[in-house]
């Protein structure tokens, strides 16, 4: 059901107030317009703001007052005067008054309850989804959608097709591709970043994508809870983990037509739980590169505001964008730390966890969503079941022939050919190091060589490691408490252990239990 249909429903029905929450003013205004003309040809749209105080589009003379009260007893007089018009009455900044004038309040209230007995209708755009209590009774709120890619096709063409002196090289895919480049966008923002790559390449082409790509980065980090993170890397730049890597693969094609066709749903998210620095956060921006999707990363800490009921808007905008954008990656780093039950912030925790929860169950948008996160024991229980997550992974110490792969890695990446190193003696007497400290290994190995004027060996890698007390020893009972947690049989193991029988890690007293031990198949 699109808005306008949901409107002409409740406007059927005789809700005489009706709230649409939105950002985009004039997009609604014409969507209004639009269900005005379609239900009565010769009904009104009258709109009313602190500015322009009352314009009316059958050019009607209206009385001229900016204060918001008058207008409201301008609106009952004008109703009731003639009560068989079934005229759409909209109200434009009453957000800004309804929460601090209580006599404002009151008057919206008996308007509301006045207009059921006549054919007139009463809409307040409001870019917030907050609505006093004592309207919550009469009011019913529609939320305007963001633009979908047909609609900012058609503002594409219009555009071009439309303007004197724009050219263009796009055929109609290349033009429904940026279109869809352009997915998450208002109208506004849109056109602006159609005209910017006008602008910026003298034309209207392929290039433009990129230009609208840049512009979307800048307008999500704007809504200040999302941020495009860069999706570059590969399953070649991640160390190990090969359980994990074999079922990314079995979905790297689950979002396309094919896949639904075949009858698969889209993957809903994947849960990665375990010792820091195993790499979950890499693991997350590989599965954008990977699949080649868009990665969003959600800061939940940017969620929280100071007003009430701030934190809830700011969850659902950013979910709503998120959804408009999919396919896509939605990275939710260490979701412990901002969404761990407690009793000290007037419940406003747990309202965004319910908020986040319900809509991993519910959605139906394709978004992956990957969740990382240390300590498990913060989250409530309910947040890891299936439903929200196809599975859950555990990312416990890397084997030798893992970290043979993570250095091996981060020699690459810092141009070295690891073929000159003993990268089998690093991986012996490295046991017990997670990736993190693997690679800071490798980096302070490069400062010492570097001080000298001269290029890393093997020996400096080696003394690195030798001073570093790793995590597995700094911190045994935490590595300790979370690998029990793993071998009661809530998390799939990541990698595939080489040697079964073997402890895992090498670090005394943190041997896994070979009887709860999965030996790879997934299927």
């Amino acid at each position: 059901m699109t808005i306008a249909e949901e409107i002409r429903l409740y406007l059927r029905a005789r809700v005489a107030l009706i709230v649409v929450v939105t950002t985009e003013e004039q997009r609604a205004v014409d969507i209004l317009d639009e269900v005005r003309r379609d239900r009565d040809a010769t009904a009104d749209l009258v709109t009313w703001d602190l500015a322009d105080h009352f314009s009316s589009a059958a050019k009607r003379a209206l009385p001229d007052t900016g204060d918001p009260g008058t207008a409201l007893d301008k609106i009952r007089e004008l109703a009731t005067k003639h009560p068989e018009r079934r005229d759409l009455y909209v109200l434009k900044d009453f957000h800004e008054f309804w929460g601090r004038d209580p006599r404002i309040r009151r008057k919206l209230k008996n308007l509301a309850q006045q207009l059921v007995y006549t054919g007139a209708s009463l809409v307040v755009l409001s870019p917030a989804r907050t609505v006093p209590v004592e309207l919550r009774n009469d009011a019913v709120l529609v939320d305007l959608p963001l633009p979908t890619a047909e609609q900012l096709r058609r503002e594409l063409d219009a555009l071009v097709d439309g303007t004197a002196g724009v050219r263009s090289t796009l055929t109609g895919p290349g033009r429904a591709r940026l279109a869809q480049a352009a997915l998450g966008l208002t109208v506004a923002q849109a056109k602006r970043a159609f005209a910017k790559a006008i602008v910026r390449e003298g034309a209207l082409d392929d290039r433009g994508i990129d230009t609208v790509l840049l512009e979307k980065q800048a307008v999500v980090r704007e809504s200040g809870a999302l941020e495009f993170h860069p999706a570059e890397e590969t399953s070649a730049d991640v160390g190990g983990l090969d359980a994990l890597k074999r079922w990314l693969n079995l979905r790297e094609r689950a979002f396309g037509e094919e896949a639904e066709r075949f009858g698969l749903p889209a993957p809903k998210g994947l849960a990665l739980v375990g010792i820091p620095g195993t790499g979950k956060s890499l693991t997350a921006k590989m599965i954008g590169g990977l699949w080649r999707l868009p990665l969003l990363r959600l800061d939940v800490g940017a969620l929280f505001g100071p007003l009430v009921g701030e934190s809830e808007e700011r969850v659902r905008l950013a979910l709503t964008l998120a959804e408009t954008i999919a396919p896509c990656v939605l990275w939710v780093d260490e979701i412990e730390k901002a969404l761990a039950s407690g009793g000290y912030d007037g419940g406003t925790s747990q309202r965004v966890l319910g908020t986040v929860l319900t809509w991993m169950q519910e959605k139906t948008a394709p978004v992956f969503v990957v969740a990382t996160a240390n300590d498990v024991t913060a989250l409530p229980p309910e947040t890891l079941r299936r439903g929200r997550f196809d599975e859950v992974f555990f990312l416990d110490l890397p084997t030798e022939r893992e970290r043979r792969e993570i250095i091996t890695v981060h020699l690459r990446k810092r141009r070295r050919d690891p073929e000159a190193f003993d990268v089998h003696h690093l991986a012996q007497i490295s046991d017990g190091f997670v990736g993190a400290e693997l690679e800071q290994a490798v980096v302070d190995a490069m400062y010492h060589a570097f001080a000298e004027d001269r290029d890393v060996r093997t020996a400096d890698v080696t003394d690195a490691l030798l001073h570093t007390v790793p995590l597995s020893r700094s911190q045994r009972e935490v590595v300790e408490h979370l690998r029990a947690w793993m071998r009661q049989g809530r998390a799939q193991p990541a990698s595939v252990a080489a040697d079964p029988q073997a402890p895992v890690g090498g670090v005394p007293g943190l041997e896994l239990d070979t009887r709860d031990h999965w030996d790879g198949d997934l299927n």
